[in-house]
């Protein structure tokens, strides 16, 4: 049956924009339920978000990542939604003028999240079907909000009376009332999608309830003086909501830890596998570990300091038995993440975990539930794997990780870096004693003393905080008789090596930003 084509005038296409977008916003919600059911990330704006996330070069990383921080991923589904809200109200218009002209664009759209859904690295074969079965809801409710929009008679056809124009063209309030009902519809379709997303409660539920073992090597005693209680300055111990999270997932991988597995394999004499059971039963340990992003600018707050839960990763390597020529471990996510670690850090004695508590908890879902890995000395990008589900025994010159493919070195080492918390940016103070205070970090190295500098006097040591060991940031700050006028505040690091932190200014890539961290501020 061939449709007829109606030609919308002007005032017709806000109606028809409205028929599209509210066509686009039943495929999303419709597709979120079906996800539900399917997998979270089968869903279309997860999905496209997603593969966004994997072609996105380097630098418009670090600018998300500089501009927006932690919210990134939030600015970046804002953004796809409101893509795809004006491509469905193109759609709309199109479908108005030329209904085979706008359901083609819609169908390609479909087409391309079904795509985007199916290339996921933990993608099922079902994954196309929550789009699919959107789309083909969405078209509907473009055609039924369509056949009832407002359109202006044509013009050959506006000699008829008024009375005839009336009673053959569509109602707006009855237009309207039934939009209304479809925003309705896909409102509740998308609440429901969240309330029996199974997966999330399962995980949830599962974390709630479990208890974590005592470990056999608890967590040395902090000693006194370890946190310094000063307004402003950056506590030792970040709490798991604050701390950073940055990673390449847009929906959390929900890992039912009654089914989680890790299989080590590769380069090995044995092939190893540990359920969630075995490292509940293991011989854990405690730690207190500084995690640091590579995408921390001099002076962020990429970084964050916990009490840590886990498992050596040595263990479980020796116990597969590394090849002599292997010097690379490959660990890849529930989501499909990889990253490179060198074999010899995680062999060498240092704290290297399977993580499963943070801060006496179990790992929230954000920062790897149930297992993730936390090396200490290395930016997270090359091996805090978060659900982590794979170690493959490896060569540097064989396999390449997310972002080394991507550009960024092979080997991260944590830089010696430093970080002025108070007196804050541009802050205005009293004139006489004023405390300047911060944060130092070089794990695996730790901090011998931090210098500070007042305009371009000479470097004044810094009083530092005791810490448990070179695997954590060290609270400083230094007392200073503030002047009147405009001072600018320089920080830098001494590494338990001796080594000075460098001045010389770096970008990010590839391997971690350089330089040192000043602060201006007005004295009154």
């Amino acid at each position: 049956m061939r449709c007829k084509t109606e030609r919308v005038g002007p005032t017709a296409r806000p109606f028809a924009a409205l028929a599209g977008l509210l066509s686009g916003a039943v495929t999303i919600a419709t597709a979120e339920l079906a996800a539900a059911f399917v997998s979270p990330t089968s869903a279309p704006l997860i999905a496209v978000g997603g593969a966004f996330v994997d072609l996105t070069p380097p630098w418009l990383k670090d600018f998300a990542i500089r501009t927006f921080g932690t919210q990134d991923k939030l600015v970046l589904t804002i953004a796809i939604v409101l893509v795809v809200a004006l491509l469905s109200a193109a759609a709309g218009v199109l479908a108005a003028w030329r209904w085979a002209a706008g359901a083609a664009l819609a169908i390609i759209l479909g087409l391309v999240a079904a795509t985007a859904a199916a290339t996921r690295p933990a993608a099922g074969p079902l994954d196309v079907a929550p789009t699919l079965l959107g789309t083909v809801v969405g078209l509907l409710v473009l055609r039924f909000l369509l056949r009832r929009a407002p359109v202006r008679q044509p013009a050959d056809d506006r000699r008829a009376t008024s009375a005839q124009q009336v009673a053959r063209a569509p109602n707006r309030r009855e237009f309207l009332t039934n939009a209304t009902l479809v925003a309705l519809g896909a409102g509740l379709t998308w609440a429901a999608a969240r309330t029996v997303s199974t997966a999330s409660r399962t995980v949830a539920s599962a974390r709630a309830a479990l208890s974590l073992p005592a470990p056999v090597r608890p967590a040395a005693p902090l000693p006194a003086g370890a946190s310094v209680k000063i307004s402003g300055l950056t506590p030792f111990i970040t709490d798991n909501d604050d701390f950073y999270r940055v990673d390449t997932a847009l929906a959390l991988p929900q890992v039912d830890a009654a089914g989680w597995r890790l299989k080590v394999h590769g380069l090995v004499d044995r092939e190893v596998e540990l359920t969630f059971d075995d490292l509940l039963a293991a011989d854990l340990v405690e730690t207190y570990l500084t995690l640091t992003c590579v995408s921390n600018e001099v002076g962020g707050n990429l970084a964050g300091n916990a009490k840590w839960l886990g498992y050596p990763i040595a263990r479980v390597l020796r116990q597969a038995g590394p090849h002599p020529d292997a010097d690379m471990v490959l660990s890849t996510s529930a989501d499909g993440f990889t990253a490179s670690t060198p074999l010899d850090v995680l062999l060498d004695g240092r704290d290297a975990l399977l993580a499963i508590g943070m801060n006496g908890q179990p790992l929230p879902v954000a920062h790897g539930y149930p297992v993730r890995m936390v090396v200490a000395g290395l930016y997270g990008y090359v091996s805090a794997t978060k659900w982590v589900v794979d170690l493959e025994v490896t060569r540097f010159a064989d396999r390449t990780a997310y972002w080394t493919d991507r550009g960024w070195a092979p080997r991260g080492p944590v830089k010696t870096a430093s970080r002025i918390d108070v007196p804050g940016r541009f802050e205005t103070v009293q004139a006489g004693p004023v405390t300047i205070a911060g944060v130092a970090w070089a794990q695996h190295r730790g901090i011998e003393a931090v210098e500070i500098k007042v305009d371009d006097d000479s470097w004044q040591r810094a009083r530092l905080a005791q810490v448990p060991g070179p695997d954590t940031w060290r609270q400083w700050w230094f007392p200073w008789a503030a002047t009147p006028g405009e001072h600018r505040l320089t920080v830098r690091a001494i590494d338990g090596t001796g080594q000075v932190q460098t001045g010389r200014e770096a970008p990010l890539a590839p391997d971690g930003a350089t330089g040192w961290h000043t602060r201006t501020v007005t004295v009154t």
